[in-house]
């Protein structure tokens, strides 16, 4: 059976990432899919996807203390600086995503609890 990690860390070219932002874009705006969104933020999260939203968080993090002009730069030298990133400082992004993880889990429940008390509210305006 295959892993949801084994499915997010998949490597895909830029013509397969722009497919896949133009089907996403058009997704978004469906009612099914923000309703699918909304119904996804009242649960709770397992340990596996928090994780890898712990290790993109850091990996932001290092991009933007390291490379501050990332967000401006090509998708070529996006690559390149991602693989000097890994190459340079991979060990520590494990260390604070493993970190970053346990703060997650613990603020799950608050955000949750908070995601909850706003569907209501919002079930109760309409």
């Amino acid at each position: 059976m295959n892993k949801f990690s084994d499915l997010y860390e998949k490597k895909v070219d830029v013509i397969q990432r722009k497919k896949q932002a133009r089907r996403m874009a058009k997704m978004a705006k469906s009612k099914a899919f923000q309703f699918k969104k909304r119904k996804a933020l009242l649960k709770m999260r397992n340990p596996a996807k928090l994780a890898l939203v712990a290790r993109k968080k850091t990996i932001q993090s290092f991009r933007i203390k390291f490379y501050p002009g990332y967000n401006s730069m090509s998708i070529q030298q996006k690559v390149k600086v991602d693989q000097m990133i890994m190459q340079k400082y991979g060990k520590k992004i494990d260390k604070v995503s493993k970190r970053l993880a346990k703060k997650l889990q613990k603020d799950e429940i608050q955000r949750v609890k908070q995601a909850r008390a706003s569907f209501k509210a919002g079930k109760e305006d309409a």
